[in-house]
């Protein structure tokens, strides 16, 4: 069935924070007026959601048969596998810097340019691997700026256990989970082999225990071939 489709608009915007331009990609409904408020969900791997995620016409679906809230989607691409790293792995050199540029820069920019609820719980965070980490530790630092959190397959260390273990306010964050039983080999873009699933499940325990967490696993490993099905969920879990 052919839904009414929304479009995507690329913006550029000049990051103090990172000392550079970031691009980024911004879906709005086919509905779209600045009349309504809207939800706002920022993905990292902002390409990576769009291209291999399909999540603009998922996002066309859902909106139309109701399913979910009128919503933006704007997803921030990476440069390269090393900027990736930089600004995404808790131990990268530009981590504290991308995370300030989403809360602070591109916050405004988008409460600025869009009929936003200028809100955590009007805010989500997206990502898969180490892009779903740095969308984590970006709420654990702004809980009121970013209220939800999907997490796919995240990178999960000791710097990210803790830091969760230790969050001092888990009532302002709601957050969506998922992993998959076959994530116990990962090639990492480091061309190390990693265990994915033992951390998460680690993660889980204390994500379960302290917030409003929703966790499953998924029969599959650690590829777009099974995150893409599972965006389905995440967003009716986040935004019915």
């Amino acid at each position: 069935m052919e839904y009414p489709r929304g479009t995507i608009q690329e913006f550029t915007l000049n990051s103090e924070a990172l000392g550079e331009e970031m691009t980024l990609l911004v879906y709005l409904p086919a509905s779209y007026t600045p009349l309504y408020k809207y939800s706002v969900l920022i993905a990292q791997d902002g390409r990576d959601y769009f291209q291999l995620g399909r999540i603009g016409r998922l996002a066309d679906e859902l909106l139309a048969n109701e399913e979910i809230e009128n919503m933006i989607i704007v997803g921030v691409p990476y440069k390269s596998v090393n900027d990736r790293r930089r600004k995404y792995h808790p131990e990268g050199e530009q981590h504290q810097a991308y995370i300030r540029f989403l809360a602070h820069e591109l916050v405004t920019f988008l409460d600025q340019e869009f009929p936003t609820y200028q809100m955590g719980k009007g805010r989500a965070l997206i990502g898969d691997s180490l892009a779903a980490t740095v969308s984590l530790m970006a709420a654990l630092d702004y809980p009121h700026t970013f209220g939800k959190v999907i997490l796919q397959s995240p990178f999960v260390n000791e710097t990210v256990l803790t830091a969760t273990s230790e969050f001092s306010d888990p009532s302002l964050l709601g957050i969506y989970h998922t992993v998959g039983l076959g994530e116990t080999d990962v090639t990492t873009t480091a061309g190390k082999k990693e265990d994915f699933l033992s951390p998460n499940r680690e993660l889980s325990k204390i994500l379960k225990k302290r917030f409003n967490a929703e966790y499953e696993e998924f029969n599959g490993n650690h590829t777009w071939t099974y995150w893409q099905p599972d965006l389905r969920k995440a967003l009716k879990s986040m935004f019915s």
